[in-house]
C-alpha cells in the first residue's frame, strides 16, 4: 500500500473523501502577482517616485529587468506551482516601446502580456497604478483638493477598467480590476469627510461606464494606514464596505490593511451577507503591512477553513500580495502560492459535515477534539499526491530545484 493509499484510507476512516479534496484543489485558481519578481519597480519607460507606501526591501541577486526576464521567471515559478492559475499584473508594468503616460494607457501596451497568457493558458487579473508617480507624491490622488490631478487619476482609472475588459475578451475569462489608492495623511486632518466626498466622487465618476460582468470586475481596496500616511488613509474598510454594497463591487479584503490583532477570517462571512463577491489578497503582515511570504501559519489556515466553511469558495477571487527583496523571488512565489493551495487542502480535508454537526448540538468539548485530532492525519501524503498527479516536485526535490533556478538568475543587476 503506498503513502497516498493508506492516509486515503485513514481519512475515510473520519468521513473526508481525499480524491473530492483533490479534484476541488484542482480547480481552485491563484492569482499570482507580478510585482514580487521586481520589487514593485515596474516598466515604464517614464521616471516615477517611490510614493504611496509601497516599499520593498533587500537586494537579493536576480531581479526581473524586463518584461521577458519577467515572464521568464513566472514561467518557471508556474511550472513548480500544481494546477492551473491566474497573474495579477498592475498597470506599470506595460510592456512597450512607447512611453504613454498613465492617463494614456491602452490596451495595446499590454498586448504581450495577452499573447504570453493565452500560451500559458492562464487568466489575468489588473490594477490600475496610483503610486510611483510624480502626480502622487503628495500621497493623493482621487481625493486629492486638486481637480486636475483628480481628473489626471479618474482617466487612469477609466483607461484600465477597459484594458481589463479587453483582456477579459481576449482570454474569455473576466478579468478582476482592483482599485486601491494611497490617499491619505501623515498627521491628524480637519476635514476628513471632504477628502472622502472626493474620493467617492472620482470612483463614481470611473466606474461610470457599465461593463459587463462577464469581461471584468471592479474590485475596491481598503487599508489601515501605510507609510506617510499613518494619521489617516481616505479609503477605510469602513469608506470601502459600504461603497462595495452601494455600487455592487467586489470587495478585497488585504491580510495586511487591518490592525495586528484583526483576523480576516472572521471577516470574510459578515461581508459575505452583504456583497456579491470577494477578492483576498494574501500577505503576511508583521506589525502592519510588511507582506511578507506567507507561511502555512493560523492567519492563513483560518482563513482557508472559512471559506470551505462557508461554502465562499465560489464567490471568492484568491489573490496574493507580498513582496520580499532579501530571497529569491522566484522561490517566494512557489512557496507563497503552494502555501496558499496547501492551506486549502487541509481545509477541504476536514470533517466538516462532523464539525459543524457537533457545533450546532453545542458539543464544544467533541468539536475541539475533532479539530484538534484531525491535525495529526496525514495531509502531507495527499499533498505529495497532488503535486505527483501535476507532475510537480515537492520535499528536498523542490528545494534543490529552486536553488537551481536561482543560481542562473542570480547574475542579473
Amino acid at each position: 500500500m503506498t503513502g497516498y493509499e493508506t492516509a486515503k484510507a485513514q481519512f475515510a476512516d473520519w468521513g473526508v473523501d481525499t480524491e473530492a479534496a483533490i479534484s476541488a484543489l484542482k480547480e481552485i485558481p491563484i492569482s499570482m502577482h507580478c510585482w514580487q519578481g521586481d520589487d514593485v519597480v515596474g516598466f515604464e519607460k517614464k521616471s516615477g517616485s517611490s510614493g504611496g507606501g509601497i516599499q520593498a526591501t533587500g537586494n537579493h541577486p536576480g531581479r526581473a529587468r524586463t518584461p521577458d526576464e519577467l515572464r521568464a521567471d513566472l514561467d518557471y515559478a508556474y511550472s513548480r506551482i500544481p494546477g492551473r492559475h491566474r497573474l495579477n499584473l498592475h498597470a506599470m508594468y506595460l510592456d512597450t516601446d512607447e512611453s504613454p503616460e498613465r492617463d494614456e494607457i491602452e490596451f495595446r501596451h499590454f498586448a504581450p502580456w495577452v499573447d504570453w497568457a493565452k500560451d500559458q493558458g492562464i487568466g489575468l487579473d489588473f490594477n490600475p497604478t496610483f503610486f510611483a508617480h510624480a502626480k502622487a507624491d503628495d500621497n493623493l490622488t482621487l481625493s486629492h483638493p486638486d481637480k486636475g490631478i483628480r481628473d489626471f487619476w479618474i482617466e487612469h482609472g477609466k483607461r484600465t477598467r477597459e484594458i481589463a475588459a479587453q483582456m477579459g475578451d481576449a482570454l474569455a475569462s473576466p478579468v478582476v480590476n482592483n482599485i486601491w489608492v494611497p490617499d491619505g495623511y501623515k498627521d491628524v486632518p480637519i476635514d476628513r469627510m471632504a477628502a472622502r466626498a472626493r474620493l467617492e466622487a472620482s470612483l463614481d465618476q470611473m466606474l461610470a461606464q457599465k461593463i459587463d460582468k462577464n469581461r471584468m470586475l471592479d474590485a475596491v481596496e481598503s487599508k489601515l494606514f501605510g507609510i506617510g500616511v499613518e494619521a489617516c488613509t481616505v479609503g477605510s474598510h469602513e469608506f470601502y464596505l459600504g461603497y462595495a454594497i452601494r455600487n455592487n463591487t467586489v470587495l478585497c479584503l488585504d491580510m495586511g490593511h487591518f490592525h495586528p490583532t484583526e483576523n480576516i477570517a472572521d471577516k470574510l462571512s459578515s461581508v459575505a451577507l452583504s456583497v456579491d463577491e470577494i477578492l483576498l489578497h494574501v500577505s503576511r503582515p508583521m506589525r502592519w503591512d510588511s507582506d511578507h511570504v506567507i507561511l502555512q501559519n493560523d492567519d492563513i489556515l483560518m482563513m482557508a477553513q472559512e471559506l470551505v466553511a462557508s461554502d465562499l469558495l465560489g464567490r471568492t477571487h484568491v489573490g496574493l500580495d507580498f513582496f520580499d527583496a532579501t530571497i529569491s523571488r522566484t522561490a517566494a512565489w512557489v512557496i507563497g502560492t503552494r502555501n496558499m493551495q496547501k492551506a486549502l487542502l487541509r481545509a477541504l480535508l476536514l470533517p466538516m459535515s462532523e464539525l459543524k454537526d457537533v457545533e450546532n448540538a453545542l458539543d464544544f468539548t467533541s468539536r475541539l477534539m475533532l479539530t484538534e485530532e484531525a491535525k495529526d492525519l496525514p495531509f502531507g501524503a495527499v499533498w505529495a499526491e497532488f503535486c505527483a498527479r501535476m507532475d510537480v516536485p515537492c520535499g528536498k526535490a523542490l528545494i534543490s530545484d529552486l536553488a537551481s533556478y536561482q543560481s542562473k538568475v542570480a547574475a542579473r543587476t
